[in-house]
């Protein structure tokens, strides 16, 4: 397939990228007790993307012959020159590490056949409804993706990429008179399926997830109000993606996020070092080759408070004056790349989390996302939460429920005042959905700091 599409690229005018993509996608869901859906499907095409003139022309195709690839570059060729009378900001390419041979995320020689994992689910879910005879309502699912790219350029890249990426969600509702409740876990990795169970134990996250939700049925509400809270790794992960990721990438801060020419700007503790890494081995936003063909690296975004790089395509990077860190991904082969975060996380520091506890009179001890949730390009957030403690004394005390965290990202980072050494990459089970879908990862390690919680005033 490689010297398919060189040959190809060899042959067209001015610059070309080729991206075969091949993806096999798993999905076994069992609820209430019965298996409610295994699935396997494939789908498998190129995308061809062409800059004439300054202007990009794109055409996907399922045609990987020889004619049918040439016939793609030819109509991405002509789109992008009819585009290029339109366009008034020629694009131009950055110069970029681009990739050449073979990048395996794991290897997968151990994998079990669908059958074994159709049991384990159906175990799981089976378990679930034997833990608790509250529960009414069981849910585990397991999806997967298993991918293959070739990707070649005109000016230099040609790459040969295998990647996995698994991950499951346990859903366990209970109720007792008229009400409900509802413990969640979810969790994913780059890898194969031991991978998965080593990262979390499944029997374990299920039993946690009834026992979450039989405790929030006595469980009483939060005053709202501002208070000082430690968040776990998780909400960190969703503070750095949501609230603080995308104000910085590079297409939204071009349409002027609330970063927009603040480099060098203190806009964070200096406790605060957030970065976004592609090459986490493991983690469920690995992503060691682009979609354009360069090279996944480190981006420090904000390096001891400071701001310091925004996330970039080639494109982007060629604008800003910058380089590009392999941030340029399309979903599909019908997607073309866009910039999209891979795993952004928070960098651990040297605080005990007993000791962050303990420096706190009245405050909270947040846990994982709950239902709901958004933050927009002024880096305004609020999230639903899963699991919320009072800290009375410095002591953890009662569960509450019903919690949201709310603030401005860039104002609670600056009230970070202590950073545990714990780490954890802890919310890669999804996706981002910017435009297109993307697996990513994120996380950190527990931060103090200040936020608006949102709850109930009797």
């Amino acid at each position: 397939m490689l010297d398919l599409l060189k040959s190809v690229a060899t042959e067209a005018q001015g610059y070309v990228e080729i991206r075969y993509h091949r993806r096999l996608q798993t999905a076994v869901d069992a609820r209430n007790g019965a298996l409610r859906r295994v699935e396997r499907r494939t789908l498998a095409g190129a995308g061809v993307r062409c800059l004439v003139d300054g202007s990009w022309g794109f055409v996907s195709t399922t045609d990987v012959t020889l004619e049918g690839l040439r016939r793609a570059v030819t109509e991405a060729s002509d789109a992008a020159r009819a585009g290029a009378r339109l366009r008034r900001e020629k694009a131009r390419l950055s110069a970029a590490r681009l990739a050449s041979g073979e990048f395996a995320c794991q290897t997968f020689d151990d994998e079990p056949d669908i059958a074994e994992k159709m049991k384990v689910v159906l175990g799981a879910e089976r378990r679930m409804r034997d833990a608790s005879p509250l529960v009414v309502g069981s849910m585990v699912i397991y999806t997967e993706y298993a991918d293959e790219k070739y990707i070649v350029t005109s000016d230099g890249a040609q790459a040969h990429i295998v990647d996995r990426k698994p991950s499951f969600h346990v859903f366990a509702t209970v109720r007792r008179g008229d009400a409900h409740e509802t413990g969640a876990k979810a969790w994913g990795v780059t890898g194969g399926w031991h991978d998965l169970l080593r990262k979390r134990d499944l029997d374990k996250m299920v039993d946690e997830a009834v026992d979450l939700a039989v405790r929030k049925l006595d469980a009483g509400y939060a005053k709202g109000g501002s208070y000082t809270v430690i968040l776990d790794p998780q909400l960190v992960g969703v503070l750095s993606h949501e609230a603080i990721g995308h104000t910085v990438e590079a297409d939204f801060v071009q349409s002027g996020s609330v970063v927009k020419d603040k480099i060098g700007e203190k806009v964070a503790s200096d406790l605060v070092t957030l970065v976004d890494d592609g090459t986490m081995s493991g983690a469920a936003g690995m992503v060691l080759v682009d979609d354009e063909g360069v090279l996944g690296e480190r981006t420090v975004i904000i390096d001891k408070g400071v701001l310091r790089n925004y996330l970039h395509s080639r494109e982007s990077a060629a604008a800003f004056g910058a380089a590009p860190h392999g941030n340029a991904r399309a979903f599909t082969y019908r997607d073309e790349p866009i910039i999209r975060m891979t795993n952004t996380f928070i960098l651990p520091g040297t605080a005990s989390l007993e000791d962050m506890i303990a420096g706190i009179d009245d405050g909270f001890f947040l846990k994982e996302m709950g239902q709901g949730g958004q933050a927009d390009s002024t880096a305004e957030f609020m999230f639903g939460v899963s699991e919320a403690y009072r800290i009375k004394h410095g002591k953890i005390a009662e569960l509450v429920k019903g919690v949201t965290i709310s603030g401005q990202a860039f104002d609670v980072l600056k009230s970070v005042d202590a950073v545990s050494g714990d780490f954890e990459l802890a919310l890669g089970s999804g996706h981002c959905g910017k435009w297109q879908l993307a697996k990513v990862d994120a996380g950190g390690p527990y931060l103090r700091c200040r936020v608006t919680i949102g709850g109930r005033h009797d």
